[in-house]
């Protein structure tokens, strides 16, 4: 089975799964799915940042600050979550990934729209990529990644998750 053929849920904004078709179809049709995004630092603080492979159904030859991708039909979030990031990473034995919140993306023409969850784990493991998702990977120290924003080209649907997780842990301004 390739990628494109992979079942995975068709849900409505709230979430309520509406059905079920192949990623492709998903893809072509612009219908809402599922996704999962994992922050994923190593044991200094350094953020694992990657290109994506050329041949990806989605996003081909885009940097991302996140591991992860969609949700396969019946599975949870946290399920998902856990097997991306060991997929991506090319580990097993990872600590579960600690959900930060929902996030929902929609392209502004409409061609892709996903209900997320965003993640985080650390990553104190030698990573072995998958070398058909994965082209470059290195761990940046975040203040590099921010240096990136600008420069490379990242996928729209992680460079906008990307912002709601710099606000998430942006200080608030104290009440007078």
């Amino acid at each position: 089975m390739t990628a494109a053929d992979e079942i995975l849920d068709v849900v409505d904004e709230n979430d309520r799964v509406t059905g079920q078709a192949p990623r492709g179809e998903v893809y072509a049709r612009g219908l809402r799915h599922r996704c999962v995004f994992v922050f994923v630092r190593d044991a200094q603080d350094r953020v694992f940042v990657h290109r994506r492979t050329a041949d990806k159904l989605a996003f081909p030859s885009l940097y991302d600050m996140f591991v992860g991708g969609v949700v396969g039909a019946g599975e949870s979030y946290d399920e998902a979550a856990l097997r991306e990031a060991e997929e991506e990473l090319g580990v097993s034995g990872l600590d579960r990934p600690v959900p930060l919140f929902p996030f929902r993306y929609d392209a502004e023409d409409g061609s892709f729209r996903e209900n997320a969850r965003v993640y985080e784990v650390r990553c104190t493991l030698p990573v072995n990529p998958q070398p058909e998702e994965v082209a470059w990977h290195a761990f940046l120290p975040e203040d590099e990644l921010e240096r990136r924003l600008g420069a490379w080209e990242w996928v729209p649907d992680g460079l906008a998750a990307y912002e709601r997780l710099r606000a998430s842990r942006a200080p608030r301004p104290s009440r007078a």
